[in-house]
């Protein structure tokens, strides 16, 4: 179709004029005196000329609509960005308030230093403001409510950027809003809004009816989330993270059909978190982490799901990974870490392609590692602190070209290292300590253009020589190979091709390292910052002269001896922080020399160094000088030495003289280790002052005297208390129940004298308490037992003045000794104090020196389901509780030297992980039960010197006992003893308690039986001089013995089978012959045979003894369980 020329005349004119108009519109002519307004606003305010892009380049000879950051419409300013100018000064008066056609201001992330000016209010056009992190502080300007035209208000302040923080108190945030009803977007972050739930959630539902984002994060707002916060339909953002909520998370929020973000983080939330939440169609993320009381489950994802962010970390949710997470296609970060979540990982994660920080450390997984092939996106995996099984190979890492990080620490994976590992080109991180992984660490393909950064293949089972190719990589900073298998010899100056290492750790292998004392080329280490060879077979100290940047240096378990160089102390250009040279064969420090000011851990700990203590710099947190040759007194430092100081352990020393009043001073103080060496005087009241934080205060083997002193506080955190071994006197002080942490109390081998400490009964914690070798006396059972030591586990009240009977209630309330935890692999810890909360390697170690069959074992871990009761040498009388057969994870049991009666009750043969029983020396009758013999782990057992009868039971470890585990019991019979059993040996009296423990004698009867043998014995001595009247007076002798004796109960065998007996015990224990004398000897010393119960028969030549009899206590032998705590720092 043709045009007519006509329509093209009008046509072209009509266009060139829209085109003028058009273009006016766009950029317009800057008008004169807005430019005149923008200049004033330049000149009065300071800004950085270097660094400022905007500012510098308003040009008056331009036309102010092309400036940088201005924007205008028809020749008038609408829009102007100053935001990171850096802006400093005040512009109260300043001439951009008079810019009246504005709608868009942003002046953030500058440093006005002032309140926001109250000439803002003149802005009454603005839709747009944004005056976050721009250096304002005070109260927010109530002139900010007159802009009614607002959609967009940004006052956010974080603290680091803010020399004073904003507030919005009057008015408060119902008053700022309530005339902002066109509002859409709200941030108010990092503001003190300080308000209840109901003010702030009222305030916004009632003014901002159209609110599509609410950020309040960090505003000091608190709980709960009012309903009314639900009539904003409209929100498609709620960020309210860092707040303390303290409260449950509202159902209500599903029901905002457009959310697409959710953070909730580090809000103290509680409670079930809804599932329905996770089913908003349009959520796209959703962070709820560090909210530690919150709990939930993962629902089955729909198809298509929109999530692109999951934060889930650090808070209680549980359960298993289903495999519709691979429905999360859009999903980019998944963090789950510190959660509860268990199984294994679901195969459909690898159709989480778009994914780029996957983080599911500290849970429980297992399984192998899923596939993360062609995922192209990904930047960061950290599976780290699970237990996922199996091997990693090459197809895990194929097309990961992005990948930065790889984090898989603390599992249980094993196999070789693959070489495409570290061939990746993107990646700076690889951290694959405490597995199990073996075979030789992998060349390193490309080392020189490689950008790996940190490798740290720690704790593992690597072994052969470290790689020649990993001198290569440039960009390595930091190298851990400690605790490996590593081999072969190592010059320490082939690191010098790693010119940014700045951490090197080789301790802990099979490594020979070779360092020059005068090497120059350690001199290239200008970056070193930490260097660890523990263990390395070292014979001197590297030549570290020149480490200017030297701030970690441990050389411990070496084989260096000689002095410490007085250099050392001037490492890191007097920055020296962390030494240690523990473990090796120094013998003193070089003179002169002063420790550095910053030094804050020294440990010098089993050496062999002599002389004075060192003077200890202002900033110490942590020295140990323990297992060395000290000999000075222990130095009162000045009270300023002492603030940071947390551990601090001089045992095994040579130390004089008393404890100095300057630990007073030592507020942080955890640990105090002052054991073994010669201090005296009194204990200082501070310490129990102190026991605040004092975790643990061993002080055993010294010459300590006087009190404990009684003021410990209410808030005491003492959890080991160790004063064995000195001459302390008195009682034990009451403040001590203040001690609710208390697991170690050992109080032994002292002069103290007091009652059994029933007023601990309500330290549940208590796990050893050792008591033994004082002057305690009384009854062991508390009349009001309203607690229980439900942890007990050590108990050692030996060679006391306890007495009174057993209390059997007592056993069943100590369940450690009750319930068996041998089975479980998860329960064998031990006893430690963990001194740093945010390091579970670094403790200080509690011992326990026990004494089973006589041999004094110190254990250098106590674990928690190692148990021993030892009450022996006291006064206890009286049966043994039946309830002593319910201590059924119970390992060794001394009940010896006292005065015990009754039988064995039947119920020990419960106790199935006794491997040491001893009631020797007491007065226990009766039978041995034969249900002892299902005591398979016992391996030392005493009942000698008792009043037992009967046969000895055979089977199990009964048959691998010596008689000597029941010599003293003349009614016993069987193996192992030479006596033979008769037919009824197993037969005897029911005889009661009362009749067996006490003897009432009718001297009347005694003496006229006395008579009676004075006169029987004249005739009986004539008999015995005629051969043939001696031979019928002994078969009439043992015809009557073997009829009369076995009925009541005594052994007796006829006088023509002693022969026989004899031959016999000839050939099986000659080897024992100077023994058995040793033990008649050490008998008739005892008086274990009296008057009233023994008797030689006819000849003078055979002892006949009543078992039942109730002779005087035998003087008390050693006794063959104790125990004494002492402990120690376990790196």
């Amino acid at each position: 179709m043709r045009i007519p020329l006509l329509s093209w005349l009008l046509f072209v004119p009509i266009c060139s004029i829209l085109l003028r108009v058009e273009t006016g519109v766009v950029s317009g002519q800057c008008r004169s005196h807005q430019k005149d307004l923008l200049l004033q606003f330049k000149n009065s305010i300071s800004f950085n000329v270097t660094r400022s892009k905007k500012l510098p380049q308003w040009n008056q000879n331009l036309d102010c609509c092309s400036w940088d950051g201005v924007t205008c419409e028809d020749g008038r300013v609408t829009g102007l960005n100053l935001s990171s100018e850096w802006i400093s000064g005040e512009i109260g008066n300043s001439s951009l308030f008079n810019l009246k056609y504005l709608r868009h201001l942003d002046l953030s992330y500058n440093n006005f230093s002032s309140t926001i000016p109250a000439m803002i209010g003149n802005l009454e056009n603005l839709t747009y403001l944004n005056l976050s992190n721009a250096g304002f502080g005070g109260q927010i300007s109530q002139e900010i409510s007159q802009l009614t035209r607002l959609v967009t208000l940004e006052i956010s302040s974080l603290p680091y950027l803010q020399v004073s923080s904003l507030t919005l108190e009057n008015p408060n945030l119902s008053m700022l809003v309530r005339n902002l009803s066109k509002l859409e977007e709200l941030y108010l972050d990092g503001v003190n809004i300080s308000a209840r739930g109901s003010e702030w959630c009222q305030g916004l539902s009632y003014s901002l009816p159209d609110l599509r984002v609410l950020s309040l994060s960090n505003c000091y707002i608190s709980g709960p989330i009012h309903e009314s916060l639900g009539n904003l339909q409209s929100l498609k953002v709620i960020r309210l993270d860092a707040n303390n909520l303290s409260a449950t998370v509202p159902g209500f929020i599903a029901k905002f059909s457009n959310l697409n973000s959710l953070r909730l983080s580090s809000c103290g939330l509680y409670g079930t978190f809804p599932k329905e939440i996770f089913q908003v169609p349009t959520l796209q993320i959703i962070d709820i982490s560090n909210n530690p009381l919150l709990h939930g489950s993962l629902l089955e994802f729909p198809k298509n799901s929109a999530f692109q962010g999951l934060i889930l970390s650090s808070t209680n949710f549980s359960g298993n990974l289903s495999e519709s997470i691979g429905n999360l296609r859009n999903l980019s970060r998944l963090i789950l870490s510190n959660c509860q979540f268990h199984g294994m990982l679901p195969r459909s994660m690898d159709q989480l392609t778009k994914l780029v920080y996957l983080d599911l450390s500290n849970n429980s997984f297992n399984g192998p590692v899923p596939y993360f092939k062609m995922f192209n996106n990904l930047t960061k995996i950290v599976l780290s602190h699970n237990s996922l099984t199996g091997a990693i190979s090459s197809a895990h890492w194929e097309g990961l070209m992005k990948l930065l990080v790889v984090d898989l620490r603390n599992n249980l994976l094993n196999g070789s290292i693959p070489s495409s590992l570290f061939s990746l080109p993107s990646l700076e991180v690889v951290q694959l300590s405490h597995n199990q992984f073996d075979g030789q660490i992998p060349e390193f393909f490309n080392a020189s253009s490689s950008l790996l950064d940190t490798i740290d293949l720690s704790i593992n089972n690597l072994e052969g020589p470290i790689p020649m190719s990993i001198f290569d990589l440039q960009k390595l900073s930091i190298l851990l190979l400690s605790s490996n298998k590593i081999n072969g010899t190592i010059l320490l100056d082939k690191f010098q091709g790693c010119r940014n290492l700045t951490t090197l750790d080789l301790s802990y292998n099979n490594l020979s390292v070779v360092a020059s004392e005068n090497d120059p080329t350690w001199s290239s280490f200008s970056k070193m910052s930490t260097l660890k060879l523990a263990s390395c077979k070292l014979k001197r100290f590297p030549y570290l002269r020149n480490q200017s940047k030297l701030a970690t240096l441990d050389l411990s378990n070496n084989q260096i001896n000689g002095e410490v160089p007085n250099w050392i102390w001037e490492l890191g250009n007097g920055f020296l922080l962390h030494l240690n040279l523990s473990c090796n064969k120094l013998r003193s420090l070089q003179e002169p020399y002063t420790l550095p000011s910053y030094l804050s851990v020294l440990d010098l700990h089993s050496n062999q160094i002599r002389g004075n203590l060192p003077i200890l710099p202002p900033v110490i947190a942590y020295v140990d000088f323990s297992y060395n040759k000290f000999s000075s007194s222990i130095p009162n430092a000045p009270d300023s030495n002492l603030s940071f100081l947390y551990y601090y352990s001089l045992a095994n020393n040579v130390l004089r003289g008393v404890i100095p009043q300057s630990f007073c001073n030592a507020s942080y103080l955890l640990v105090l280790d002052l054991s073994r060496n010669m201090l005296s005087g009194k204990v200082p009241e501070c310490l129990s002052r102190l026991s605040q934080s004092l975790g643990v205060l061993n002080l055993q083997r010294n010459n300590f005297s006087g009190q404990i002193p009684d003021s410990f506080p209410v808030n005491c955190a003492l959890e080991t208390i160790d004063l064995n071994g000195n001459v302390i006197n008195g009682q034990i002080p009451k403040s001590l129940a203040n001690c609710k942490k208390l697991e170690v109390l050992n109080l032994g081998n002292n002069n103290l004298s007091d009652k059994f400490p029933c007023i601990l009964i309500n330290t549940s914690s208590l796990r050893v308490l050792v008591l033994r070798s004082n002057k305690f006396y009384g009854s062991i059972g508390c009349r009001k037992p309203i607690g229980t030591w439900e942890n007990l586990q050590i108990v050692d009240l030996a060679h006391n003045e306890f007495d009174g009977n057993l209390p059997g209630e007592c056993f069943k309330r100590w369940q450690a000794m009750t319930i068996d935890e041998d089975g479980d692999q998860s329960k064998l810890k031990h006893l430690k104090f963990e001194f740093l909360e945010f390091d579970s390697q670094i403790y200080y170690q509690d011992t326990v020196t026990v004494t089973i069959k006589g041999l004094e074992i110190e254990l250098q871990k106590i674990l928690t389901v190692f148990t021993s009761i030892d009450l022996s040498s006291n006064n206890f009388y009286g049966p043994i509780p039946e309830e002593i057969g319910q201590l059924r994870a119970l390992y060794v049991l001394n009940l010896s030297h006292n005065a015990l009666t009754g039988e064995i009750p039947s119920s020990v043969g419960n106790l199935q992980q006794l491997e040491s029983l001893d009631l020797s020396s007491n007065n226990i009758s009766r039978s041995i039960p034969a249900s002892l013999t299902k005591l398979t782990f016992l391996s030392f057992l005493n009942l000698s010197f008792n009043q037992l009868v009967g046969m000895i039971p055979m089977g199990n470890q009964f048959s691998t006992f010596s008689a000597e585990s029941f010599t003293g019991n003349k009614g016993l019979c069987g193996f192992p003893l030479l006596v033979k059993c008769s037919s009824d040996s197993g037969k005897f009296p029911d005889t009661g308690t009362e009749a067996i423990s006490e003897v009432e004698f009718n001297w009347q009867s005694i003496y006229s039986g006395i008579g009676f043998g004075v006169g029987s014995g004249a005739v009986v001595a004539l008999l015995t001089f005629w051969d043939d009247g001696k031979k019928w007076l002994e078969d009439s002798i043992d015809k009557i013995l073997m009829v009369i004796l076995p009925v009541l109960g005594y052994a007796y065998k006829p006088r023509d089978h002693w022969d026989d007996d004899e031959d016999t015990e000839d050939e099986a224990s000659d080897f024992a012959e100077d023994q058995e004398e040793d033990e008649a000897e050490d008998r008739e010393s005892q008086g274990r045979y009296c008057v009233f119960c023994s008797k030689f028969d006819i000849t003078m030549t055979r002892v006949i003894h009543d078992p039942k009899c109730s002779c005087h206590s035998s003087p008390p032998s050693s006794s063959s369980s104790s125990s004494s705590t002492s402990s120690s720092y376990s790196p």
